[in-house]
């Protein structure tokens, strides 16, 4: 009796070790394309558009593509949406620090960027693998998820854009801030009157 389970135990090891192994290489190439955002992007949108042209290519796989528009939209309801909802954190207390202790704090996302772009692409790569298996072919009438998505997407952004200027944050940052105050007289080409 002891011999049975020693060798499913033995043969399951060499590939519990390449999964290991694996899964670390590719967390090291993964944590490689952190500081590299344009260029994720750029192969996620190529990605897109050869998912996009496999789905005109077969003329089918609407299903597939309506839940991956909604997932879509939903990663980026948490992208533009703050960790913590004023709303709630109203009814708790004030929003304004009221001690010295206390600081501003930025904007910050309930789905940050790196976890957005990562969902986003994988989800993309399985609705293409998705679309090599018939079971997932399944025969609808696109024009009206078409509509329902857009409708639904309007809404949503709509929804979405009220508690932006009700709340006053922009989830967006395009790089430092600059202030037009008063100009340094140091750097200037000024003569002196001597």
């Amino acid at each position: 009796m002891e011999g049975i389970g020693g060798d499913g135990a033995s043969a399951a090891a060499p590939v519990n070790q390449w999964l290991n192994e694996f899964s670390k290489l590719y967390q090291f190439y993964l944590d490689k394309t952190t500081p590299h955002a344009v260029y994720r992007w750029i192969g996620t949108v190529v990605l897109a558009v050869i998912y996009a042209l496999r789905v005109y290519h077969v003329q089918g796989f609407y299903i597939v593509s309506y839940g991956l528009g909604i997932y879509l939209l939903n990663l980026l309801i948490g992208f533009l949406s703050p960790l913590v909802d004023p709303e709630v954190e109203s009814s708790n207390g004030s929003l304004l620090p009221t001690k010295g202790s206390d600081e501003f704090k930025p904007f910050i996302r309930r789905l940050p960027e790196f976890k957005f772009w990562y969902s986003f692409t994988k989800s993309f790569c399985i609705a293409f693998g998705m679309t090599f298996f018939s079971v997932f072919d399944v025969p609808v009438f696109w024009p009206i998820l078409l509509c329902y998505w857009i409708v639904l997407f309007v809404l949503t952004m709509r929804r979405q854009m009220a508690h932006m200027i009700k709340y006053k944050y922009v989830p967006f940052s395009f790089g430092k801030q600059k202030y037009g105050g008063k100009k340094s007289y140091a750097s200037g080409s000024g003569t002196r009157g001597d």
